[in-house]
């Protein structure tokens, strides 16, 4: 019989390598590496630097990576630097996400795919695809007064919404 009580990383612990599990993890520390668990939540203080799959994950804390879920939930706290592949998104005012968003009605079956399938498919969009990403991330987002842009190329502006193509000298 599976054990119903969820895995715990404490808030002192930094994990290096990849993390798999049939159940629940709760995350304080730190973990540098990929995530994979039936449920995910991601504390306030934690971090996550790599990918993660499955079914539900609550993020309150960072992550620098993709996301893969059915279920997703971004706290006020949340601060997300990477794609979102999902079924169900919610997004709590003040959670700052800094990527694309993908609804898919079986985001953590997608996660299956070969290693350069997944990567094609969770790389960032060029900006001539800019249209491909939903509206989801820039109806619920409300941490930045910019609206949803495309990852900025080397500009260095402050607002993304300013970074508008140049145009070409007539020299």
């Amino acid at each position: 019989m599976k054990s119903k009580a969820p895995s715990i990383i404490s808030a002192d612990m930094v994990l290096q390598g990849s993390l798999n599990s049939e159940g629940e993890v709760q995350l304080d520390g730190s973990v540098e590496g990929d995530i994979r668990a039936d449920s995910l939540t991601i504390g306030e203080d934690a971090s996550v630097e790599g990918h993660v799959v499955a079914e539900t994950v609550i993020v309150r804390g960072k992550v620098k990576g993709s996301i893969r879920a059915r279920q997703v939930q971004l706290a006020a706290t949340a601060r997300i630097e990477g794609d979102i592949v999902h079924s169900a998104l919610s997004m709590e005012s003040g959670a700052f996400f800094d990527g694309h968003c993908r609804n898919s009605s079986d985001p953590v079956a997608d996660a299956g795919q070969p290693a350069a399938n997944r990567a094609a498919a969770t790389s960032p969009a060029p900006a001539a695809n800019a249209s491909t990403s939903t509206s989801t991330a820039s109806v619920s987002s409300s941490s930045s007064s910019a609206p949803s842009a495309p990852p900025k190329s080397g500009a260095s502006s402050s607002n993304p919404s300013l970074d508008l193509p140049k145009a070409k000298s007539s020299s």
